[in-house]
């Protein structure tokens, strides 16, 4: 959400232990003194100008990826203040920490429709929100709904609010607990079902459970208190999906929170299991309180506070396209990766919107595999990962997309029809650049993509190089699920 209204968000590894500018006129608000997380650090934030939703480039880029969600949310969009007004306020009313403004927010409805990727969000919660007796009241949401429904806008789906896990730092009252988030939600969810019919309710939305001895939730964020998951989705039995995030360490932004990682750990079992770890921990949640309701992995990135600093190299990918292999075969319905721009953790650079490693894979995924999982056959091992879809707009043909986690040793597998080879690699691990088939992908004129074009090659034993990610269309596969 500050990316459309502009705020403090993590500050480049570069920059921490400066001096905080000061934000200019043009950044259209003032600097909050609400507008970073309780007890964070406002070291580690650096204030910034609403994103430029009508760039060429960033445009191209995004609506390569469609269609898709786009999730407009996070911990800022628990305090904003949508100022349905046209002269909008300079500082937030008492119990808001940001305001986001017709202008600005019809800039996102914009960009949602041009590169088509209708909106998930979540509603305001804090304490500006909130009647004399503290529960929730949906004036503010209603305003804001309305508005984007009558300029055109789509929201899919929504949250009550992002991360109710912890809730204090989220901008909750102060004592907020599972008991006020069930009165919450039991006035959210009929306000929504009577009034929106057509967006889904997810929930919970929680984050950073699984495992106590690297879980973002366990001793983090200032050791405030943890809302377990089970307290809380026992109040969103009736949603329409089982929401939560994940992050398998925080970055070295917040080292003193402990929960760290290394690259060195990229490509291990240890750490790409994680994702595994967390969905099998929110699994039985789901079991318990909502048993058939698919999931929605509606954040997700290396780690959390911004992302490591290989978070934006080829090192990356490999978790990204690996998660998203894993939560596909397992009632993960949908992945909203964080985030598309700001950061280490985004899939464009955040300056130049220029594509960053994780960027071509993602384009790749959307090229080749379809909505329908397989059984690949072959179990997840050190070494190689197999993946395998329907071939996304082929009748009848299938997509592996097969990784080799090994450093120095190729792997090899048989592949039962001629196909079509995209491999990527990089001569670095830690490095932006990142080949196709031995070529650099690279924007061409006017920002143009290049040919992502496949290799052809015949059934049969296939090799698989150190450290690369391959993918093969199959056409001819004549898979019957696929037809």
């Amino acid at each position: 959400m500050l990316e459309v209204t502009g705020g403090k968000f993590w500050k480049p590894y570069k920059e921490i232990g400066k001096p905080a500018a000061q934000p200019s006129a043009a950044s259209g608000r003032e600097a909050q003194s609400g507008d970073t997380p309780a007890g964070m650090s406002a070291d580690l934030y650096q204030h910034r100008p609403p994103l430029a939703l009508t760039n060429r480039r960033l445009r191209a880029m995004a609506r390569a990826l469609g269609p898709a969600y786009m999730r407009i949310s996070g911990t800022w969009a628990n305090t904003t203040y949508f100022a349905d007004t046209d002269t909008p306020p300079k500082n937030p009313p008492q119990g808001y920490g940001s305001v986001l403004t017709r202008q600005q927010w019809l800039g996102a409805i914009d960009f949602s429709r041009a590169v088509d990727a209708p909106i998930v969000t979540s509603m305001p919660i804090g304490t500006g929100t909130r009647g004399a007796d503290g529960l929730w009241r949906p004036d503010q949401a209603r305003r804001w709904l309305a508005f984007t429904k009558a300029n055109g806008g789509t929201i899919a789906a929504a949250e009550f609010f992002n991360e109710p896990t912890m809730a204090s730092m989220g901008g909750a009252p102060k004592g907020y607990d599972a008991a006020a988030f069930g009165r919450d939600f039991r006035g959210f969810e009929p306000f929504m079902r009577k009034e929106y019919p057509g967006t889904k309710l997810l929930g919970p939305g929680s984050v950073g459970e699984a495992n106590a001895d690297w879980a973002v939730a366990a001793g983090g964020y200032g050791n405030m208190e943890v809302l377990p998951a089970a307290e809380l989705a026992a109040s969103t039995r009736n949603a329409d999906a089982f929401s939560y995030h994940h992050y398998g360490a925080v970055s070295q932004r917040c080292a003193a929170m402990g929960q760290q990682t290394s690259a060195d750990q990229a490509l291990s079992e240890d750490w790409l299991g994680r994702t595994d770890q967390t969905l099998a921990f929110y699994r039985g949640v789901r079991d318990k309180a909502m048993p058939g309701k698919h999931f929605w992995n509606t954040e997700t990135a290396d780690t959390a506070c911004g992302g490591n600093p290989w978070a934006g190299t080829f090192l990356d990918t490999f978790r990204y396209l690996d998660q998203l292999g894993r939560l596909a075969r397992q009632e993960v319905d949908v992945v909203m990766h964080n985030t598309l721009v700001a950061s280490d953790y985004g899939l464009l650079d955040e300056n130049s919107f220029a594509p960053k490693p994780k960027f071509w894979g993602a384009l790749l995924w959307r090229k080749l595999m379809g909505t329908t999982v397989l059984d690949s056959g072959v179990p997840i091992a050190a070494g190689l990962h197999v993946y395998a879809h329907c071939l996304r707009v082929v009748p009848s043909g299938v997509a592996l997309m097969v990784i080799n986690t090994d450093k120095n040793m190729a792997g090899a597998m048989n592949v039962p029809a001629p196909a079509l080879r995209y491999t990527l690699r990089a001569t670095e691990l830690q490095g932006t650049h990142v080949e196709l088939n031995g070529k650099v992908l690279e924007l061409g004129h006017n920002d143009a993509l290049p040919a992502l074009t496949g290799i052809p090659i015949p059934a049969g034993d296939v090799s698989f190089e150190p450290a690369s990610i391959t993918f093969l269309a199959l056409p001819n596969a004549s898979n019957d699920a696929c037809r």
